[in-house]
């Protein structure tokens, strides 16, 4: 039963996990070879894609159960239109709010960030600016890849949901 039911399950929740992890190696490997200064939204983003990496784990241990994978699917879901969200706000800054400069009253979510990045600042030091694209691929800037695979993870666990439905 395991390998029956869980197969068709196991593959995209390996893939999330795969592409989780490899989006914040590369991001961190890219930030130091092109000497990119992440800002507080890319770390936002980054904890996001750790925290898809650990709703992956998450179902990938729970696979023999219905209602563990349907949690995980639905926190994937959720954690991924978060970092849409995210990402398509830094997006409409680096677009059309680029005279944009920080208020003197830090957001809950910046002092996460300023917190975490004392603690590991390898992953989590915020030094950049939301409103700098500073780098592009193929036109677009790292927050606007980032809403795009957001949106994609979205679809996937949706996808997931809906295909398996009376499996859950």
């Amino acid at each position: 039963m395991f390998y029956h039911s869980g197969a068709r399950h196991r593959w995209p929740l390996v893939w999330v996990l795969v592409l989780s992890l490899g989006l914040v190696g590369g991001g961190v490997l890219l930030a130091t070879l092109k000497n990119l200064a992440a800002c507080p939204l890319c770390i936002v983003q980054r904890m996001l894609y750790l925290l898809l990496a650990l709703e992956a784990l998450l179902g990938l241990a729970m696979l023999r159960h219905r209602a563990g994978r349907l949690l995980a699917w639905l926190l994937v879901m959720l954690t991924a239109a978060t970092g849409a969200f995210v990402a398509g706000y830094q997006t409409w800054l680096q677009r059309w709010a680029t005279d944009t400069s920080c208020a003197a009253d830090m957001a809950w979510w910046e002092r996460l960030v300023q917190w975490a990045g004392k603690q590991v600042p390898v992953l989590f030091e915020a030094s950049g600016l939301c409103s700098d694209p500073a780098w592009r691929f193929l036109s677009l800037s790292i927050a606007e890849w980032s809403l795009v695979i957001f949106a994609g993870l979205l679809l996937t666990a949706g996808t997931m949901v809906w295909r398996n439905r009376q499996d859950f």
